[in-house]
């Protein structure tokens, strides 16, 4: 497609409304899954510390 102008190229042909819209929302969920992965490693790997600070202590009262 060709847009003369600014205002032509967001205006999509009449079809703004759906096209940013979809933007938008592919914008926000990605950013949202992002996050979701971001908060979940941390759960992990706070869980996988205490599993080996756990292992460490019952290595260690097994040697005592």
């Amino acid at each position: 497609m060709n847009w003369n102008s600014w205002s032509d190229f967001f205006a999509m042909g009449g079809y703004a409304l759906y096209v940013w819209g979809s933007v938008l929302m592919t914008v926000l969920l990605v950013a949202g899954e992002v996050l979701a992965v971001r908060m979940r490693r941390k759960t992990i790997m706070k869980l996988y510390g205490r599993w080996v600070r756990s292992n460490r202590r019952e290595s260690n009262e097994n040697e005592a």
